[in-house]
């Protein structure tokens, strides 16, 4: 298992971090982002299908084709403001839709297409809105969490390279909080933090988790900020220990959510997609919900250009 785990590991790594340096060098057409886009589209289409299977397991089966295709929606929609620079024209400032308005607009798109479906496949009753309430609950979790790692990589359209920082800081904090974390808990792990839905974690596990998680963030405006940019575009250190910490709460509050759905479910794991590391969710699930996190700090400014 380990060794399968730390074949999937360098695979997952090599290629993110291929696509990182192309995403950096060599922008298509100059907007930022594109090269990072399929590998984040083929995890929200893995992650669904890990979902409805899951559901499925539970007795539950939302229609399929509408949910795949309304987290496709709104994972299009999100990526639609770096569709003008590809056609050579510029976003318009003026834009009622903004940023966050092209992914809400999609999400009740694919509310919409969700009650379609159910409408078009009744039967009797009992059923069917249970069935779209479970759609839109997974468009929701696993297509709308997810743009928000699409708009960590556009949050600043003056330096590019700012929305790659707010990328890849919120994925190694929120990775390392994870590998902390069950560092801490296999050494000093003696008291359980929820039993009843995932018996490997630890509250001490969970308190080595922060601390990794805050000395990772730190480790950004102190080090690799200055290495990327220049030494005076170190941001303030405070504000990236709240934002690191904030994160790392929120990516524990991802793991166990998905530990609830498992539970709730009777499924031992989302997914065989990938040996060694499961499925597409459980590499997920913390960032579906870091990610929303992350770019709330962005957005009001704790974390940032100084």
């Amino acid at each position: 298992m380990l060794r399968w785990r730390l074949i999937s590991a360098t695979i997952i790594l090599s290629l993110l971090f291929g696509l990182i340096y192309l995403d950096i060098t060599r922008p298509i057409r100059g907007v930022a982002g594109v090269w990072l886009l399929p590998i984040l589209l083929l995890a929200i289409v893995g992650g669904v299908v890990e979902l409805l299977n899951m559901l499925a397991t539970g007795g539950h089966r939302p229609a399929r084709w509408s949910t795949c295709t309304g987290a496709l929606l709104v994972f299009l929609a999100t990526c639609a403001p770096l569709g003008w620079p590809l056609t050579g024209n510029t976003y318009p400032v003026d834009c009622p839709f903004g940023k966050l308005g092209w992914p809400l607009a999609a999400t009740a798109c694919a509310t919409l297409l969700a009650f379609l479906a159910e409408v078009l496949r009744y039967h009797e009753p009992g059923k069917a809105l249970v069935n779209v309430a479970l759609a839109v609950f997974a468009i929701c979790y696993v297509g709308l969490l997810a743009s928000f790692l699409v708009l960590l990589r556009t949050v600043n359209s003056t330096e590019p390279l700012w929305g790659m920082i707010a990328l890849l800081s919120t994925i190694s904090i929120v990775k390392m909080s994870d590998t902390g974390a069950y560092t801490f808990g296999r050494l000093f792990g003696k008291h359980k933090l929820a039993p009843r839905l995932s018996p490997g974690k630890t509250i001490e596990g969970l308190i080595g988790g922060l601390v990794t998680a805050v000395v990772t963030a730190l480790i950004w405006p102190l080090v690799l900020i200055p290495m990327m940019l220049s030494p005076a575009a170190a941001p303030n250190w405070i504000g990236w220990f709240l934002c690191g910490l904030m994160i790392a709460i929120a990516g524990v509050v991802g793991d166990l959510a998905e530990s609830l759905l498992k539970r709730d479910m009777r499924c031992k794991d989302s997914g065989h997609w990938i040996p060694g590391l499961g499925g597409f969710l459980d590499i997920l699930d913390s960032l579906l919900f870091a990610a929303p996190v992350a770019f709330c700090c962005w957005t009001v400014g704790l974390v940032g250009p100084a």
